[in-house]
């Protein structure tokens, strides 16, 4: 029915849902299956991402493969750098952090990868990342030597989507950041999704099914849980 992992998640008549993040510098293979069984069990979670902000696992390709082994909903690559790339999974976000001004995240990390990933088959979504100011200083905004776009300046963050857009990006994912305080404004999100005709994903700082909601009827058309998973499997059956 679908040719492609964001055909199947992103077009027009795709069910929005809820996306979980697992950390490998966080989650030990020993935990993997009953991990990803609470995941196989809610209809609504529609993609599993991969990805951390430093990467201390020895072997995150095994890693990805072992979750592609058991997970039943597509398993997706979410990047913290060039070091976390596999051709075991269902495809990749090849991420620019089109809110932040350093030019390695802008290109320097992915002239690393990019003939791998073209050599690979892995199928690459072109996403814009936005960082937006969540409350506290999270990983990501350490890591990447970006300011966060801040909460109350939303004609900034729209101005960047529709630049992104512009630029060619399939997709705009909204990040308030791993065990943001708040997560990103519900008028940012219903601002941003009206200004672009590319899908827009929404994380950091959901833990309730109020923010789920909330997200998706801003405008989003998936909202990725991570921390609060990480801290509460069962969160899943709480928040859908």
């Amino acid at each position: 029915m679908y040719s492609s992992v964001y055909e199947k998640l992103f077009s027009d008549g795709a069910q929005s849902g809820v996306f979980v993040l697992i950390d490998p510098d966080k989650t030990s293979r020993d935990n993997l299956e009953q991990i990803v069984e609470k995941i196989n069990g809610s209809k609504n979670v529609k993609a599993v991402l991969i990805g951390t902000s430093i990467l201390l696992s020895e072997d995150f390709a095994g890693f990805v493969s072992h979750v592609k082994k058991l997970s039943k909903p597509p398993v997706i690559i979410f990047p913290g750098n060039s070091l976390q790339v596999s051709k075991h999974a269902d495809a990749f976000l090849f991420l620019t952090l089109i809110s932040g001004r350093n030019p390695e995240f802008l290109i320097g990390e992915h002239v690393k990868i990019a003939v791998f990933l073209k050599n690979s088959g892995i199928e690459v979504i072109p996403t814009g990342y936005m960082l937006v100011e969540s409350g506290n200083y999270t990983s990501v905004e350490y890591m990447s030597f970006t300011r966060p776009i801040p909460r109350d300046k939303v004609d900034i963050a729209v101005a960047h989507a529709v630049a992104g857009e512009l630029l060619g990006l399939k997709l705009l994912y909204l990040e308030a950041g791993s065990g943001a305080k708040y997560p990103v404004p519900a008028h940012m999100i219903e601002r941003v999704s009206k200004s672009v005709s590319i899908p827009v994903i929404v994380g950091g700082g959901i833990r309730t099914r109020e923010d789920v909601e909330k997200a998706l009827q801003s405008g989003a058309k998936h909202v990725v849980i991570g921390t609060a998973f990480e801290e509460n499997p069962e969160i899943l059956r709480e928040v859908l």
